[in-house]
């Protein structure tokens, strides 16, 4: 929805990632079974925005004029829009074993610049005018799979080779898209400053700009507009409380580099302020064997990372992950504690106060995906339910 208190055009919503759905008619029909209620709750006398996700199969059919005009109808009905797409996970993202997986294919490979081609065809055909679209995908690669110089090359080919095709949507569409990298925990975009050396030392290179003017034909400095306009930074907060970030410096950091920000995520991690054995069957509650559970630990002024929170149990086993944990793991935003393990939540509710003051991105969207696999103490109400309650908190600490 508008947040027509806030200055700029800035809208609220949530990802539809929350819900299991591969096909192009499951993920219509989840809209159907949960818009209404959720629409009556926070969105009642006004359009409701919506984050839609697709995956790899589903943007493939719905990119079609009829699934399109199909689709507007459905839209129509439900008095919603769509203005944001989430296209990270390109294969299942609910039921079955999905961890370090969620970011195949990567960047690396030209499939996923199909995948987000495809992607930016079905928002183009249903954003509505004047309105700017976004959408989220990998952070490059898995940090182990985006090491080596031929990796880190290969996807600034392949990023460069979606700019363009974002650029050549925008003159024949007349529809402002931007794509957003967000970094998350172990990939090779997790953190501010790398995310900002890879715009600096690889993207924003002559060579790379000059592949970029030579698709599009115009210049250096033209393609390097181009390039800030059509690709940014998803900032997803839960992954930058992850990393001990200060996350409004962080988003300023980002701003002040140039890179745009298309869509800020607002969302909680799992925090144990210092780890003790006692804590261990309560945190490993959380251990789904779906969800890649990053885990950081600090102590002192060292962070050590644990790809997946059975590494980090491990480590604390054998002394060597004793300290403040945080845990990649969305939990809803509404709750400040989780039982014995607490939120990152206070880093949320200073983020949306700073974005009441400055708005720093058009695009908000709640992202609590994990819902269906969380523990049964967690879940306060139903899917919708929690959903609402999500949009609703966000929205009285951004406007009151």
């Amino acid at each position: 929805m508008k947040l027509n208190q806030l200055s700029g055009d800035v809208h609220l919503t949530y990802c539809t990632n929350i819900h299991a759905g591969q096909s192009w008619q499951d993920i219509r029909t989840s809209l159907d079974e949960h818009v209404p209620a959720i629409k009556s709750t926070v969105a009642q006398s006004q359009p409701m925005g919506i984050g839609l996700r697709l995956s790899g199969e589903a943007a493939a059919v719905a990119r079609q004029p009829q699934a399109l005009d199909s689709f507007r109808d459905q839209l129509s009905a439900l008095g919603a829009y769509v203005f944001t797409i989430n296209a990270f996970p390109f294969g299942p993202f609910h039921g079955v074993r999905v961890k370090e997986d969620v970011y195949l294919p990567d960047w690396r490979d030209r499939e996923r610049v199909a995948f987000t081609a495809n992607s930016a065809a079905v928002l183009a055909g249903i954003l509505p005018d004047g309105m700017e679209g976004s959408i989220s995908t990998v952070p490059g690669a898995f940090k182990p799979n985006g090491r080596s110089s031929d990796a880190v090359a290969a996807m600034a080919r392949n990023l460069i080779l979606a700019v363009a095709d974002l650029v050549d949507l925008k003159r024949r569409a007349g529809k402002h898209i931007a794509l957003a990298l967000e970094p998350e925990p172990c990939c090779f975009l997790e953190t501010t400053d790398e995310s900002i050396a890879f715009f600096e030392g690889t993207l924003l290179k002559p060579e790379t700009l000059d592949m970029l003017g030579g698709i599009t034909g115009v210049d250096r400095r033209e393609a390097e507009v181009l390039l800030r306009r059509h690709l940014g930074v998803c900032y997803d907060v839960c992954h930058g409380s992850v990393e001990y970030e200060d996350i409004v410096a962080a988003l300023d950091r980002l701003l002040a580099a140039g890179i745009a920000i298309p869509k800020i995520q607002l969302s909680a991690a799992m925090r144990i302020p210092a780890m003790t054995k006692g804590l261990i069957n309560a945190v490993m509650q959380y251990n789904d064997g779906v969800y890649l559970h990053q885990s950081i630990v600090r102590r002192g002024d060292s962070l050590s990372r644990h790809v997946d929170l059975p590494d980090a149990v491990t480590a604390f086993g054998q002394g060597r992950a004793d300290g403040e944990w945080r845990i990649h793991c969305h939990v809803p935003v509404f709750l400040a504690d989780l039982g014995e393990i607490s939120s990152t939540r206070s880093d949320l509710v200073a983020t949306l106060a700073a974005l009441r003051q400055r708005t720093r991105s058009s695009h908000l969207e709640v992202e609590t995906y994990t819902w269906d696999v969380l523990p049964s103490n967690v879940r306060t109400g139903s899917k919708s339910a929690d959903i609402a309650r999500e949009i609703e908190f966000c929205r009285q600490e951004l406007v009151g």
